[in-house]
């Protein structure tokens, strides 16, 4: 019981806030978490550094070869970094739920959980870097076979990106077109 009663005095000392403040801060929240998801890609991309450095160090006569798809590799991997990062802007510059009129405290966790959402793109970062990794490291090994080795690297990578994409869409839709928002 006195938890819910200390969750309903949070939530009306929370409400007591003008709408505006509340949303921004919450936002501000939000593009914080968004980042967050930088962090797969800085794992990943440091996997693929490391896998072309050690693909270098045994056949240093590829070594522009090698580096070449270690540096393609990891820029893929910086995709979900970059979805961030655009989500974290829109919120500090472009904010479309400051001007929504209605449940502030909806709007406020809509943002939350805009950056919240975004998160996900650790995941992608980290498997897409892997694959950049994979790929250097076989680059190294079998040049001959480079071209078909980036095909199935820059593929699986596509692959890799969905759960990214997915939470872009999350985010997007929390801050343009709240379904959360509409029913109340």
């Amino acid at each position: 019981m006195e938890s819910t009663n200390f969750i309903y005095t949070f939530l009306e000392w929370l409400l007591s806030f003008d709408s505006r403040a509340l949303i921004l801060s919450a936002s501000a929240i939000g593009a914080g978490l968004a980042m967050i998801a930088g962090i797969g890609p800085g794992v990943g991309q440091g996997y693929a550094a490391g896998k072309g450095a050690e693909a270098v160090a045994k056949n240093p006569d590829n070594k522009n070869n090698i580096t070449m798809i270690m540096l393609l590799g990891a820029a893929v991997a910086e995709t979900s970094g970059i979805l961030s990062l655009v989500i974290a802007l829109i919120f500090l510059y472009g904010n479309p739920l400051v001007n929504l009129e209605g449940a502030s405290l909806i709007i406020s966790a809509s943002a939350i959980g805009a950056g919240f959402s975004m998160i996900a793109g650790i995941g992608p970062g980290i498997g897409q870097g892997y694959a950049a990794g994979k790929a250097t490291e076989a680059v190294g090994k079998r040049p001959k076979l480079q071209s078909v080795i980036i095909r199935t690297m820059f593929l699986g990578q596509a692959v890799a990106q969905t759960t990214g994409i997915y939470a872009l869409i999350i985010s997007l839709v929390l801050m343009f077109a709240n379904p959360l928002i509409k029913g109340y």
